[in-house]
């Protein structure tokens, strides 16, 4: 046994390892320990009356500090007797006293709120409870220490808390801000103040203006108070949709801050698909083994836009009637706006077309016949090479009849767009797929945009118990006066359906004025109503001005976008309006530049 005790005496307790390696309370204005130095703060009164929560301003500052509040409920038999014998004397003070006596009006004040504070505890069944308020600051030399005392100490002036520094008791104020539930007597007599039940509501000290949502992925801190911001956009009890918009002038952050959601969302094996105009995204392609296909005249890889998968099949329709409501949206870019005739027309010879391939409105007919002698159990959807092309269509349109739409046709079966008439030889399984379209050139994109969408939105009705995402960059093309009325409207269907197959669509853009210029923003306004997360970087004065009008943001907030710097943004999450800024480590930096 007293071997054991021995050996016991010469091990390291968890007492030894908690405790510091040396504490100074020799200076009466700080406490130093470790290399590190604290100074206590008291709060020692208040304001009578207050219309928020008191500890707000105090809360959501950005200076290292601990906060500790103490609550101690009175006896109500012993206060309210305290109370009669007070207010009896105090009246008789004030009824036979001096009237020009200098204390008058403070005795005047007294003797009413004792009164106030009776009547609540006898007639409404109020409690009443001693507050007391420290804060211990900390800082790595005096210095700041000092700066960070005076910031703190104006922050609580302006919220009307009269405070008192700690000097002589900074080794009471440091324990009682430790977790050991201690309220020093003589740091008691000083901060003492008398607060009824209903007054505990504005001592409630968790209203930081951020979010820490349970399964959320990390997206920043809040720039006022340097704390996590914590976001689960697929949380469907909290948020009505997952969706997301972000918009900011170029090099404001934006797609630095896009990338970083797709690296975090990769981690948790989320499937994601990107629509890229601009050829951002090819580094954390590789970086994360996903899919990239591009679209241009020297590509080899290839989308057939008249392919039907086995996904795509809308609720109550079939698949032949799916997909020609899909294709009128893609025809539209191409032909423009068509009236009634022309969209029949077009209808009839894409109907005559997919028959060339034995497709018709039966579905039955999307699935390969087994060969003579052959025994299946399990039908084969068709493939791809099964399809009609662009040059399928072309052939069986009229060379007089049909003019308009083979003139129109010709560059993209026989011209300079010409890598669009092909079947689709790409793997479309990976969990990750970039769409760059950088190649097609300006006038170009909103072809491979399309397409794209029309792919991944496949792709996102496949499971719906799967979390899955789009995200299209510069949305404006396809929803804005260059696009058409068709196309916005199987846009604004996904922002609005996507919530049921478990999917979050994602605008980004940097022309916000393009983004509401098609039928005076009517599909602009529809998407931004249908994000629950809306991240606004810096913006052009122009941009800031067509947001204002469609968005809920107030003066303040104006003012803000203007002037945020590059990484920093205007969070709407939710009902919460946050300002950000968008933080990475060095390696996830690495993945994406």
């Amino acid at each position: 046994m007293k071997k054991i005790e021995n050996f016991l005496k010469g091990t390291v307790s968890l007492k030894d390892k908690l405790a510091p390696s040396y504490i100074n309370f020799s200076n009466p204005k700080y406490v130093e320990i470790n290399g590190k130095f604290y100074a206590g703060l008291l709060i020692v009164d208040y304001y009578r009356e207050y219309s928020e929560i008191i500890f707000r301003n105090l809360i959501n500052s950005n200076v290292n500090a601990n906060i500790s509040i103490f609550l101690e409920k009175q006896d109500a038999f012993k206060t309210i007797k305290d109370l009669t014998y007070a207010i009896g004397n105090t009246g008789v003070d004030l009824k036979f006293g001096n009237n020009n006596k200098e204390d008058i009006d403070l005795a005047a004040f007294s003797y009413n709120d004792a009164k106030y504070i009776r009547k609540e505890m006898q007639i409404n069944n109020e409690d009443l409870y001693y507050l007391y308020t420290y804060c211990v600051v900390i800082a790595e030399d005096e210095k700041e220490l000092q700066r960070n005392l005076a910031k703190l100490d104006s922050v609580l002036q302006a919220s009307g808390l009269v405070t008192r520094r700690a000097n002589f008791r900074q080794e009471q104020t440091f324990g009682s801000c430790l977790p050991i539930m201690e309220n020093s007597k003589d740091l008691k007599k000083v901060t003492g103040r008398n607060i009824l039940t209903q007054g505990l509501v504005g001592t409630y000290p968790f209203i930081s203006s951020t979010l820490c949502d349970e399964n959320g992925i990390f997206l920043g801190s809040n720039i006022y108070n340097n704390s996590m911001i914590l976001v689960d956009r697929f949380n469907k009890n909290k948020y009505k949709n997952a969706n997301m918009c972000v918009f900011g002038t170029s090099g404001a952050g934006k797609s630095f801050y896009v990338k970083l959601l797709i690296l975090r969302y990769r981690l948790l094996g989320m499937e994601q698909y990107v629509i890229d105009p601009e050829r951002e995204y090819n580094k954390i392609a590789e970086s994360l083994d996903g899919t990239l296909i591009k679209l241009g005249p020297n590509a080899k890889t290839y989308l057939n836009i008249f392919d039907i998968r086995k996904e795509s099949i809308e609720d109550g329709q079939g698949y032949l009637s799916s997909k020609l409501l899909k294709l009128r949206g893609f025809f539209s870019l191409i032909f423009g706006e068509m009236d009634e005739e022309k969209v029949a027309i077009l209808e009839e010879k894409l109907i005559k077309m997919y028959a060339t391939k034995g497709i018709t409105f039966d579905d039955n007919s999307l699935y390969q016949k087994p060969e003579e002698g052959q025994i299946t159990i399990i039908s084969q959807f068709k493939s791809s090479d099964e399809m009609p092309i662009l040059e399928d269509l072309y052939q069986i349109l009229d060379d007089e009849k049909d003019k308009f739409f083979k003139l129109k046709l010709y560059p993209f079966v026989y011209g300079s767009l010409k890598f669009f008439n092909h079947h689709t030889n790409v793997e479309l399984e990976n969990k990750l797929i970039i769409g760059d379209i950088y190649d097609l050139g300006e006038e170009n994109l909103k072809y491979g945009m399309y397409m794209f969408t029309d792919v991944f939105w496949d792709k996102i009705k496949k499971d719906r118990n799967q979390n899955k995402a789009i995200y299209l960059d510069e949305i404006w093309r396809l929803i804005g006066v260059t696009s058409s009325g068709f196309v916005a409207s199987f846009i604004y269907k996904i922002f609005k359906t996507i919530r049921k197959f478990g999917g979050s669509a994602v605008a980004i853009t940097q022309d916000v004025s393009d983004l509401f210029s098609l039928e005076q923003g009517t599909y602009g306004k529809s998407i931004l109503n249908n994000c629950s997360i809306k991240s606004f970087f810096s913006l052009e004065e122009e941009n800031i001005l067509v947001l204002e009008k469609y968005a809920n943001i107030s003066e303040k907030e104006r003012v803000e976008i203007k002037s945020l710097k590059r990484g920093e943004s205007l969070m709407f999450i939710g009902d919460d309006h946050i300002l950000a800024r968008i933080e990475s480590s060095e390696y996830e930096k690495s993945l994406m530049i």
